[in-house]
């Protein structure tokens, strides 16, 4: 067996996805899976941090770099058990780490991940490969997204035209066309579900709206639709890629121009589970006219609204889950950050230029050794 952990924590933040893959023969075969929501005091330290005065952020940051390596530590940990699996037939860890800052256009570009893989290493006893982005926007890339070339080796179809839509906080899209990495494009296309989170958050101190029943009490206001729309990358070219440092409530609130306190709460929250579908949707048919399928990743595939108003957008495309074709939608993306470890300990790039826009084909991440003997 050729075995790997994937460890991952998205844009929404509600914890850490673990899974353990083996990827010897052909299609990669999922053993086991876990999810670890991030204790209450971490995740209120977490959103505090993005809020901090820089005389504050500087211990508190790199503070929760270490807890968070420690928590990861403790997921991978607790699926090994799970999984029944020796330690020794584990080749490495694959950790993305939680992103608390994504700014790749900025004068000196960057992106930041934490979730110390020193303590990783340590804690397991295994070999760490972490810190994917950096190189990408190093050598002149967005850093993201960084999945498509697993989304390639994980649903590329021979004879069909497929586009996987992984809908967490954000939403990006891959493209893949028939006959392997040849041609895979992807980009972020707008929010996934973090404003509709951060909506409902404010409005029922709820999560996250379970299967899009709030968005469904209320009706898509057409007025805000068309502002929210009007955001200038949506139409941006791609290689591109964004983050809650642009879809925030503040851009909601600037974007309504002061309409939100005269609207409904729940129609808000329609219009924009509207937004995600609408934003993605338009994205893939212009970027990939021939697309035949699309295969719904993340948190958004288990929204049945939002994935009843991508299927009724999509029109001749048919819309599918990830799970309907091997993977649950919630474990794909920890998938690709095995497969990416794997990438790098084979000495092969992960990154695809076309897609990140940088200067050329990387090996990406850093390793960090398992514990001797």
């Amino acid at each position: 067996m050729a075995l790997y952990i994937g460890l991952l924590s998205g844009t929404s933040m509600d914890g850490i996805d673990a899974c353990l893959v083996d990827f010897e023969g052909g299609r990669p075969r999922v053993l086991a899976t876990l999810h670890t929501p991030y204790p209450a005091d971490l995740l209120a330290e977490l959103l505090a941090l993005l809020s901090l005065s820089a005389d504050q952020g500087v211990h508190r940051g790199a503070r929760l770099d270490a807890w968070l390596g420690e928590t990861f530590a403790e997921a991978a940990q607790t699926l090994i058990e799970q999984g029944g699996i020796a330690h020794h037939s584990i080749t490495a860890i694959g950790s993305h780490g939680q992103t608390l800052r994504h700014n790749p256009s900025c004068d000196f570009p960057y992106t930041l991940q934490i979730g110390d893989p020193h303590r990783i290493a340590e804690r397991t006893g295994l070999t760490v490969v972490a810190d994917f982005r950096r190189r990408d926007v190093a050598a002149g890339g967005q850093g993201a997204p960084l999945v498509p070339p697993a989304h390639a080796a994980l649903f590329g179809h021979p004879a069909e035209f497929r586009v996987i839509a992984n809908i967490g906080g954000i939403a990006n899209i891959s493209l893949l066309p028939p006959g392997g990495e040849q041609g895979v494009r992807g980009f972020d296309t707008g929010p996934g579900n973090t404003l509709m989170d951060a909506w409902i958050k404010r409005h029922k101190n709820l999560a996250f709206d379970r299967d899009g029943r709030w968005a469904r009490q209320g009706r898509v206001d057409v007025a805000l639709l068309d502002r929210l729309l009007a955001e200038a990358y949506f139409i941006q070219a791609a290689p591109k890629s964004t983050g809650p440092e642009l879809f925030n409530m503040e851009w909601l609130q600037a974007r309504a121009d002061g309409r939100l306190t005269e609207i409904p709460p729940e129609d808000v929250q329609a219009t924009l589970l509207e937004l995600t579908a609408r934003s993605l949707i338009e994205a893939t048919r212009a970027a990939a006219p021939q697309a035949q399928r699309l295969l719904v990743c993340g948190g958004g595939a288990y929204n049945g609204a939002l994935m009843a108003r991508l299927e009724a957008l999509a029109g001749e495309i048919k819309v599918d889950t990830t799970g309907k074709h091997g993977i649950e939608p919630a474990w794909v993306e920890a998938v690709a950050f095995a497969w990416l470890a794997r990438q790098t300990l084979r000495g092969l790039p992960g990154n695809l230029p076309a897609v990140t826009g940088a200067g050329g084909a990387r090996i990406l991440g850093a390793i960090y050794p398992a514990t001797p003997g």
